[in-house]
């Protein structure tokens, strides 16, 4: 069957897996205040207008929270069917789930109905959301891996962005087509995903771990050699995976436990952190609950298209600033940005927090809809929050945002490369969901304490990525396994090296490049660094 080699176009197809989460993102945060959704189900009568009140604030936060728990179960699910079944299948199964969970949410006329059908699109994000940056990873040379798993944070910001203005379109219709139309057009990319994942490779290193040797073979030479399976980056990339694949095998079965011995608990836990700490920044301060703020900021005194526009900011700004780093985040490096990125969200949040703390005053009983908006703030210090938010978003999008995705799977071996990940993800679910509750309850009780808390974890989380990540960027994934795993024959001596003293390889590259073009290298050299180019792929 014809298959397409093209890298960009394979990244291209799979993170469409990304943009389902986007999509459930908007598709649930922009319609929730619109009457349409209000009266279908409505439980709690209606106000002195005769509008409809809609769900309870628990009931609500169950139904918004039934995503990230069905997302927490497929991303621990997803570890099983990839290993089993394969990279790309398991991502197919996850877009068929979604499309099943569509059609329950888009003819959900009851709140159990809709919270059932929540809960199937999640199990669906959880599988894509932990095996595309798996696949990937798995089948990018690794010069490019950073930029092209990190089109999974993009693809994510896309879908916000398009269901945003879908569903602003479509609240303009009558009854319940304002809230069914966009839920079902959730379904149109999951079919693109399964159709163009027809005529994509499987990860060559899960054929090889299946004894599929000519296949693996096959999808190196196609996508990184244009067919030719004699090219010498082919041959020994074959090379690599064939001793690693044996190794492993002669050393440790696969399961979930391995995860938690000694040997592994180190990156185990690094990778772990990383997706929690993703979602610790406070984003879904922004994001998720982004009306909230704009509401205190004295927004909504202009009415609804008061918030609506601000928000529309929001998301349009977080697309554009995770460019930057699919262009350079692996220049950049993977500490590098995280520890940029932690500083400035960690500046911005505690802006927000000394605006409020000094500027506002509690808000006065029925003065807002939702208690959550405990605070008002309004002229200078206003803008200076609403300016502070859109720098911390900017600061999220081309750091912790994208190299979430990128980090994990560089991590891990390939026998547990799929597990881990899935575990990794399920982490980043499991605080997702938690946050879901957390966020409203805080700004109600502690007000601009809530930024104090989110601040906290930034710093935290700067210490803990100076001192604990290692740099993987440009690095093969089997010398990525060598940085923690010195037992292998010829493995690089990284053990021992603290994590702050690792170097992305790049860099070193560009000065041997610059040093060619001088004609200083000796010829020893030179046939080194055309080796070393030929291993790390085209575009080193």
């Amino acid at each position: 069957m014809f298959k397409v080699g093209n890298i960009y176009f394979i990244a291209a197809v799979a993170v469409i897996g990304g943009a389902l989460f986007g999509f459930d993102i908007s598709s649930m945060s922009a319609i929730i205040s619109t009457q349409p959704y209000l009266c279908q189900f409505n439980q709690q009568g209606f106000n002195e207008k005769g509008e409809c009140r809609g769900p309870s604030d628990n009931v609500q936060g169950g139904i918004t929270a039934a995503m990230p728990g069905g997302s927490w179960l497929g991303a621990l699910v997803s570890g099983i069917a990839s290993d089993r079944l394969g990279r790309r299948t398991s991502i197919q199964i996850g877009s068929v789930i979604w499309i099943v969970g569509s059609i329950i949410v888009c003819a959900a006329v009851n709140v159990p109905m809709l919270a059932v059908g929540r809960i199937v699109n999640g199990f669906s994000v959880g599988i894509c959301s932990a095996q595309v940056p798996v696949y990937i990873s798995e089948i990018a040379p690794p010069s490019k891996r950073g930029r092209l798993v990190g089109f999974q944070q993009w693809a994510i910001t896309w879908g916000i962005l398009i269901m945003f203005f879908i569903c602003y379109g479509c609240s303009f219709l009558d009854g319940a087509a304002a809230f069914r139309v966009p839920w079902g057009l959730q379904a149109v990319p999951a079919v693109l995903l399964f159709m163009g994942l027809c005529i994509l490779p499987e990860s060559p290193r899960w054929l090889a771990k299946k004894d599929r040797w000519e296949e693996a073979k096959s999808v190196l030479a196609l996508v990184h050699s244009k067919g030719d399976p004699n090219s010498p980056w082919v041959i020994r990339e074959m090379e690599e995976i064939r001793e690693v694949v044996e190794f492993e095998r002669a050393n440790a079965d696969v399961s979930y436990f391995e995860l938690l011995t000694p040997k592994m608990l180190n990156r185990t836990s690094i990778g772990v952190f990383m997706q929690i700490w993703s979602q610790l920044t406070g984003m879904n301060v922004m994001m998720y609950y982004i009306t909230y703020v704009f509401t205190m900021a004295g927004l909504a005194e202009e009415g609804g298209a008061g918030v609506l526009l601000p928000s529309s900011i929001q998301f349009i700004i977080n697309v554009v600033m995770t460019v930057p780093a699919l262009l350079w985040m692996d220049r950049w490096g993977r500490r590098p940005t995280l520890l940029v990125g932690a500083f400035f969200m960690c500046l911005w949040l505690c802006v927000n927090a000394g605006l409020f703390a000094v500027y506002s005053r509690p808000a006065r009983q029925n003065e807002f809809t939702s208690t959550a908006v405990s605070m008002s703030i309004s002229g200078a210090p206003a803008k200076a929050v609403i300016a502070s938010t859109y720098l911390f978003v900017a600061s999220f999008a081309p750091t912790w945002g994208p190299v979430s995705w990128v980090y994990p799977p560089e991590l891990f071996p390939l026998r547990l490369r799929g597990k881990a990940v899935a575990l990794a993800t399920s982490a980043n679910w499991a605080f997702n969901f938690a946050l879901a509750y957390f966020v409203p309850v805080a700004f109600t009780n502690i007000s601009w304490g809530t930024y104090v808390i989110f601040a906290t974890f930034c710093a935290a989380m700067f210490l803990h990525v100076f001192f604990m990540f290692p740099e993987t960027a440009n690095k093969p994934l089997e010398e990525v396994d060598q940085i923690f795993d010195d037992t292998k024959p010829g493995a690089i001596k990284y053990i021992g090296t603290p994590a702050w003293k690792t170097r992305n390889t790049r860099l070193q590259v560009l000065k041997q490049e610059r040093r060619e073009t001088r004609n200083d290298l000796s010829s020893e050299e030179k046939i080194g660094y055309q080796e070393h180019k030929e291993t790390t792929g085209p575009g080193a």
